[in-house]
């Protein structure tokens, strides 16, 4: 069987997923549609501001739709956030103290969080929450689901701040759908009313109809070149959550006094407006190809998190390659099939924040944005692709193919 045979086999046997897929799409846009019409979005919504930004109608615009669409009582939508693990930053930053202790819900999160957070042993990194007095714990997932009797169990008197990661990272774990955080939250509020629940909602947004929020998240963070910026956003990253914590962080952002008063663009705010209107529309292309991806793989007899016919919680199709040769194969093939420095072939490398070589795929044309398609991986056993995001689904289509046929020419695979 050839390539494209393979390819349109694989197509064929998607067809339930791909209209579970499309019926989500129409309804995030049926939902971001509504707000941009209750608020009344126009041109001067688009229009730069500069110096402090006061009374900036585009910015504090955008973040009243962001907390309407999350369900939230306030949020922050800002270029100046550089990232995910920036605003995830600000949140850890801004909901505790000295003295308080923060909660991992779901073990280990992401590498790039242990120079914000300082777990490990010896000295603690240079400005970390453990330098300035706030300690850490985590509580291990049971059967790939938070453990919310380990979590109450482990929250002492200094317990301030639970956090959970919706994404596996590169974890082989499932990722997390929104109404996985309701029981956690549910029992949060009743039993330990002083302690707040925040969720990375990295690569989760739009992918389902509802957010972790709709389900008593107390504060959503994610990053706009991802999910919510449709492939079109810049830069930037969002806070939602309720209007006490949104302060707290808010002063993390700018000052304690001035908060989200402040804060000017001096380039157009459209393609903030129009990348969140493509949102569910790129979500959903981008999760036709992790299905498409995980289908041609499963039938070349290899194990794929989410598989290629369950439910999605994230965009993020996790590919268990097995040997380096194949991992590095595949991830070279996506490069190629890039149209952004498609010349370049990845090559693992010491990667600031990781503890193993990375190897990175990612010819994009927002450097770095994760909703377009990439794939990466850490080099260590059982030698996992990442793959995630594709603008359009006839891209991702080209680019799996693309993949295949680098791993076929460097004897990496065997059809």
């Amino acid at each position: 069987m050839t390539i494209h045979e393979r390819i349109a086999s694989a197509e064929a046997a998607l067809k339930e997923q791909f209209a579970r897929i499309d019926a989500i799409e129409e309804a995030g846009t049926r939902r971001v549609l509504k707000a941009y019409q209750e608020h009344m979005v126009a041109y001067r919504h688009f229009a730069p501001t500069t110096g402090y930004g006061y009374d900036d109608v585009g910015r504090d615009t955008l973040e009243r739709i962001f907390a309407d669409l999350f369900g939230t009582e306030a949020a922050i939508v800002r270029p100046q956030i550089a990232s995910g693990t920036h605003a995830i930053s600000l949140c850890l930053f801004g909901l505790t103290l000295p003295g308080d202790h923060i909660l991992s819900a779901t073990g280990t999160p992401y590498d790039t969080l242990e120079g914000i957070i300082g777990w490990g042993e010896g000295d603690a990194p240079v400005g970390s929450l453990r330098e300035m007095g706030v300690s850490y714990s985590q509580v291990a997932m049971k059967d790939g689901r938070i453990d919310v009797d380990a979590v109450d169990a482990a929250i002492t008197p200094k317990t301030k701040l639970v956090i959970a990661q919706r994404s596996r990272g590169y974890d082989w774990r499932p990722s997390l759908m929104p109404e996985d955080f309701a029981a956690l939250a549910e029992m949060l509020h009743r039993k330990h009313p002083g302690v707040r629940l925040m969720v990375d909602n990295c690569y989760g947004e739009f992918v389902c109809e509802k957010e972790p929020s709709h389900y008593g998240a107390d504060v959503c963070v994610g990053s706009l070149i991802k999910n919510p910026g449709g492939g079109i956003a810049p830069t930037g990253g969002y806070v939602v959550g309720k209007k006490d914590a949104i302060e707290r962080i808010s002063y993390r952002l700018t000052a304690p006094g001035i908060g989200l008063e402040v804060g000017s663009y001096a380039a157009s705010y459209q393609p903030f407006y129009q990348g969140l209107f493509m949102a569910p529309h790129t979500v959903a292309q981008a999760i036709k190809t992790a299905c498409l991806a995980a289908r041609v793989f499963e039938d070349l007899g290899m194990v794929t998190t989410p598989a290629s016919c369950e439910p999605r919680a994230d965009i993020i199709q996790a590919i268990q390659m097995r040997t380096p040769e194949r991992l590095i194969a595949f991830c070279q093939g996506i490069q190629m099939a890039s149209p952004i420095d498609s010349m370049a072939l990845p090559e693992p490398w010491d990667m600031p924040g990781y503890t193993d070589q990375v190897i990175m795929a990612a010819g994009t044309f927002i450097a770095g944005a994760s909703v377009e398609l990439s794939a990466d991986a850490p080099m260590r056993e059982p030698y996992t692709a990442y793959m995630q995001g594709g603008l359009t689904y006839a891209h991702g289509r080209i680019a799996i193919a693309q993949a295949l046929s680098r791993m076929v020419d460097q004897g990496a695979l065997t059809l």
